[in-house]
């Protein structure tokens, strides 16, 4: 399969599955979790959005985490999925959707250091401040954004969950009705990368 055909699958493969009624839930909701975590042993990266932290995950177990992280906020809430899959690495990307704010570089690309992409849309792990909330990314100290784009790989599965919805639906006890905390995260607009 040549590259192009590769991201575009994985790219297609990794629509978020925001509800914990969709196949891939149920799919998930079927398979053994690592120990500590709302995640499946299957995955490779477990991000809570409750908790604001993520993990990386080898061979059913944590092997780095938890990581003070922050996700989308302010209408640009981080999608849950729990099929989601890495289709492009990129070490010095620039956002071509969010702009620095402020400063001698204001509205140039705003800066995303080692990004990993695993969601449509530009959803991504990278570098930048976990006190702020981002644009939909996965935002990572430097040090834990750059053990993030070394270990993951194209094709590998992340997952973003709530935790107790994940661990209620497990137990038949998740509605939809349930889904009350929108992930939603108060954000300084004045942020430099808000991506």
């Amino acid at each position: 399969m040549s590259t192009v055909g590769l991201t575009t699958y994985f790219a297609g493969a990794a629509l978020a599955d925001d509800s914990e009624f969709s196949d891939a839930a149920k799919q998930a909701h079927q398979t053994a979790l690592v120990p500590g975590l709302a995640c499946t042993v299957t995955t490779k990266a477990c991000v809570d959005l409750e908790s604001q932290k993520a993990w990386l995950v080898k061979d059913g177990k944590i092997m780095r985490g938890p990581i003070k992280i922050s996700s989308g906020g302010n209408g640009k809430e981080t999608p849950i999925g729990h099929s989601l899959r890495v289709y492009k690495k990129e070490k010095d990307y620039k956002s071509t959707e969010s702009r620095i704010q402020s400063g001698p570089k204001k509205g140039q690309p705003a800066p995303m250091p080692w990004a990993v992409f695993f969601e449509d849309g530009g959803i991504a792990f990278h570098g930048g401040d976990p006190a702020r909330s981002s644009a939909g990314c996965i935002h990572l100290p430097v040090a834990d954004a750059q053990a993030f784009f070394n270990y993951l790989q194209v094709g590998d599965q992340v997952q973003v969950v709530k935790g107790s919805q994940e661990l209620a639906a497990r137990k038949g006890e998740y509605s939809p009705s349930d889904d009350e905390d929108d992930g939603d995260h108060d954000s300084d607009d004045d942020d430099d990368s808000d991506d």
